[in-house]
């Protein structure tokens, strides 16, 4: 007898007894789903591309503005509502309710109901209660008499209860009241045994029609009909259920293989040629542009533009002569600076004052 399990059976690679229905169902099944299947996954995957590019380049963005502009729009100003508003504002509040309704109730607990109280208890020990006292006292004797009197009472009341009410009720019970009650629990149980008893057939006959009408064929159509069908039914999902999942691997091997042969048309029919007109065709003329046409036209450029500069120099250095010369003319020699760094102010010749003397000029 071998206790011990076989290598392919202890790792569940036992090949499974597969029936000639599996066999007939299978190859069309997977036929049919993987036609089915392989638009639906490369759909799928165009759609997965298109999502994470609209991710990367759009919903992500603007998911980041849009939670920037709500942190500008809802948070920050709060945050700095309650910064600095509210919590200066409470504590102001806290402290201005301690200075305004602490500290008083305070003080007039401490001041004025603490005395307030001490002397009403003192009232209440001293005087209150020896009056109260003496009024329980005198009411104290004055209910001990109404007990007495009550008491009386109540005596003759309950002997007028026991021999008008209580003995004839006793007598009733014993000798009227427990034998009717005794003969009309015979008559009950009698009865519950009759229905019992009736009950009891009533429900065997039912139960056995039951069972034969109901109960029998349906297990018979269960074992027969319903079993059988939901073997096959079993067989068939599961023989599907495989077959989508094989057809859903080869339709994405087919959308991988369908994905790079579009992207490499792509790549030799339009980036290729562009990048060969690129690098043959436009580097080479622009080459050829920039050393006959644009380097000559920004020597010229700079060569005239020195030349209007040195024109524009000697014209300046030639009108702050002129502006020299006119100046000294009018004006006069300038005399040296002093050592201190004041400058007298200049005196035009020839020029007197009103008064007799000569006139003064300055310049800067």
């Amino acid at each position: 007898m071998d206790l011990e399990k076989s290598a392919p059976a202890a790792r569940g690679d036992a090949p499974r007894a597969e029936g000639c229905l599996v066999v007939a169902v299978r190859m069309p099944v997977r036929i049919v789903a993987l036609v089915l299947v392989v638009p639906v996954r490369m759909a799928w995957d165009a759609l997965v591309v298109a999502g994470r590019f609209l991710n990367d380049t759009v919903f992500r963005p603007l998911g980041r503005g849009v939670s920037w502009i709500g942190r500008a729009v809802f948070v920050w100003p709060f945050v700095g509502l309650w910064r600095y508003v509210l919590v200066p504002l409470g504590r102001v509040s806290a402290r201005l309710g301690k200075v305004l309704v602490v500290l008083p109730a305070v003080g007039l607990y401490r001041w004025v109901l603490t005395p307030l109280g001490h002397a009403l208890t003192w009232v209440y020990a001293r005087v209150l209660t020896p009056v109260g006292h003496a009024v329980v006292r005198a009411l104290g004797a004055v209910g001990a008499v109404f007990a007495a009197i009550g008491a009386g009472v109540c005596a003759g009341l309950a002997l007028l209860a026991r021999y008008l009410v209580v003995v004839p009720s006793v007598w009733l019970y014993t000798w009227v009241l427990a034998p009717a009650g005794r003969a009309v629990a015979r008559c009950a149980r009698g009865l519950v045994r009759l229905v019992t008893v009736i009950v009891t057939g009533v429900g065997a006959v039912l139960y056995w029609i039951v069972r034969i009408l109901l109960v029998l064929p349906a297990l018979l159509v269960w074992r027969r009909v319903l079993v059988p069908v939901g073997g096959v039914l079993a067989v068939v999902a599961r023989e599907v259920g495989e077959a989508l999942g094989h057809a859903w691997r080869v339709a994405g091997r087919v959308s991988l293989a369908v994905g790079r042969f579009l992207g490499t048309l792509v790549r030799w029919t339009l980036v290729e040629p562009v990048r060969w007109v690129y690098r043959s065709v436009l580097t080479p003329v622009g080459h050829v542009v920039r050393d006959t046409v644009l380097r000559p036209a920004a020597g010229a450029a700079r060569r005239t533009g020195r030349a209007v500069r040195e024109a524009l120099a000697a014209a300046r250095t030639t009108a702050r002569q002129v502006r020299a010369d006119v100046r000294r003319m009018l004006l006069g020699e300038a005399e040296p600076p002093r050592p201190g760094g004041t400058r007298k102010p200049v005196r035009a010749r020839g020029t007197r004052r009103a008064g007799g003397g000569t006139d003064t000029l300055t310049r800067s």
